[in-house]
């Protein structure tokens, strides 16, 4: 299992990302939205980017899959997340994973108050590196790395659903 330092160039990869995707989605596209460990400055990850698409109609992103495989995407459905539409890019030296979801998919806000709240709680943000960092020693696959951390992540998430729920008032 590789992890990477925080590399800067991760948001401009981001950004040439979402430029490809909004020329071929267009009008569909509502936003995107970096997320996952590559989206929060100094910690160390799998130098695959997670990105968000939200659209207006998630049936319709379907209808654009041959054309994303033209493009050197691969599309995996809902890959386990009922409503979601999963990109895969980059084969097997992956690249990015991208995340599309219809407006309102309770996924979405998951996905983001967690990225938030580790751009603000740095301290949570580098214990979750310290964990990653010797999961990524222990286990030399991503099945096995991933399967191993999902517990802390869900405690992670939690904390940081109850900080957003604080902050709301």
């Amino acid at each position: 299992m590789r992890l990477s330092l925080y590399n800067s160039e991760w948001v401009s990869e981001y950004n040439k990302e979402c430029k490809r995707l909004n020329e071929l989605f267009g009008d569909l596209v509502i936003q995107f939205e970096h997320f996952g460990s590559t989206s929060i400055v100094n910690m160390k990850a799998k130098p695959v980017i997670d990105m968000m698409v939200i659209v207006k109609d998630i049936d319709k992103v379907d209808q654009f899959n041959p054309r994303l495989k033209e493009l050197g995407y691969d599309p995996a459905g809902e890959w386990g997340i009922e409503g979601r539409r999963l990109l895969r890019k980059g084969g097997e030296d992956r690249t990015h994973h991208i995340h599309i979801y219809q407006e309102g998919n309770r996924e979405i806000d998951r996905h983001l108050i967690l990225r938030n709240y580790l751009r603000i709680h740095t301290e949570e943000a580098m214990k979750y590196g310290a964990l990653k960092e010797q999961l990524a020693m222990k286990y030399q696959d991503t099945k096995g790395y991933s399967q191993a951390k999902r517990s802390y992540v869900s405690e992670l998430e939690q904390r940081a659903l109850e900080w957003h729920k604080k902050e709301q008032g």
